[in-house]
């Protein structure tokens, strides 16, 4: 059996604990390794790291993981561990990375990749000139509704795409009522590397670049719509960045899109996060898992009439997209295409390039809400 040596950082918060470490890398090891090509099994071996010690040794103890350490520098430099991933706040993510390079490791993370537009370039120009594997998580692109609106998109079912519809997110309580809030505190601190166009503005370009259309151009404004909140130590403090974006987008080959992302918004839809796709021929809306759609020749006909009940249940005339495969967990599923660049070179679209086109687009989305502009957004050169 061929061995790959992982290092984990930053595995302790909730994405990189329970998406990261236990659902995709504890779950190749427990599924076994992972079959490649060549019909050898692949042993992942994870070490995990992080500051917090009594941490690390809990995560380790619970899940049966043979190796933590708190000490990074010592982790790089094993030769026998040739992958790093960080999944650890944004304001270090870039400096691990060049870290991890220099120690001539692949390296693959969370994003945003960095706060800074010219460091993240730098980041995957450095990547490219060590010819070392590179690569940031692009999670939503596997989710299972997201992967219908491509299949759909595939077989022609739109048409000519016009438009594209993203609602996302939920209320996330104050903490100063009895309910505690459910996303951390810096989150809401933009020294920290807080804020919401920066988290998800990464986010809707990779969709968007990868389903619809390359984005061209983007309109934003952002708001503060709680200025104070509750910290994890049951403190007050005041929320100095976004906590929603409403950005509009223009996309290659002229469809616009339209996304809202908020942290003060009440959910009635059908997922936290939903896309309606609008096209000449038919149209569908996507959730995390599933996906709906309605062909030209089952659109109704309203007419607008103001002065009796709408008799037309809408939600009727949508028929569901049925599972017609098995779909793994999102981020299990791209860090296999990872691991398999890595060991197969296999084919791999997400470098650290996607990563800077992210922060592109987020900074570009604060500059437009601080002008109250639209902006183009260039070509990157790498």
């Amino acid at each position: 059996m061929a061995r790959l040596g992982i290092i984990l950082h930053g595995v302790t918060g909730r994405m990189g604990y329970n998406q990261h470490l236990v659902r995709s890398i504890l779950a190749f090891r427990d599924q076994g390794g992972i079959t490649l090509k060549s019909g050898e099994k692949l042993e992942i071996d994870p070490i995990i790291v992080g500051r917090n010690g009594a941490k690390m040794e809990e995560h380790a103890r619970k899940h049966n993981i043979k190796r933590w350490s708190t000490d990074l520098d010592a982790a790089l430099a094993n030769p026998d561990d040739t992958v790093f991933f960080d999944a650890g706040t944004t304001l270090m993510r870039a400096e691990l990375l060049s870290k991890a390079l220099d120690a001539g490791k692949h390296v693959y993370c969370e994003k945003p990749i960095s706060d800074d537009l010219q460091v993240a370039i730098d980041l995957a120009r450095k990547a490219r000139a060590s010819g070392l594997k590179h690569g940031v998580v692009q999670d939503k692109l596997f989710l299972p509704g997201l992967r219908k609106l491509a299949l759909l998109r595939d077989s022609g079912f739109f048409g000519k795409i016009l438009s594209v519809r993203g609602e996302f997110g939920y209320w996330v309580f104050e903490g100063d009522w009895g309910v505690p809030a459910q996303r951390p505190s810096w989150n809401y601190r933009k020294g920290d590397g807080g804020g919401i166009i920066l988290d998800m503005l990464c986010h809707w370009r990779y969709v968007l670049d990868n389903l619809f259309g390359e984005v061209k151009a983007v309109s934003c404004l952002g708001a503060t719509h709680i200025p104070r909140r509750i910290d994890e130590q049951g403190q007050p403090y005041d929320c100095d960045t976004d906590d929603a974006a409403y950005a509009t987008f223009e996309l290659e080959g002229g469809a616009i899109a339209q996304i809202n992302s908020s942290w003060a918004v009440r959910v009635r839809r059908d997922d936290l996060v939903t896309f309606q796709v609008d096209g000449t021929h038919g149209s569908a809306v996507a959730g995390l898992t599933k996906c709906w759609s309605q062909h030209r020749v089952n659109t109704p006909k309203p007419v607008w009439n103001p002065d009796q009940p709408q008799t037309i249940d809408f939600y009727k005339t949508w028929d569901e997209v049925p599972d017609t495969q098995v779909f793994d967990n999102g981020f299990k599923a791209q860090w296999e295409m990872f691991i398999r660049h890595v060991v197969e070179d296999a084919p791999w679209p997400y470098g650290l390039e996607a990563g800077a086109k992210g922060v592109q687009l987020a900074e570009l989305g604060l500059k437009s809400w601080a002008e109250r502009r639209w902006l183009d957004v260039p070509v990157l050169e790498f």
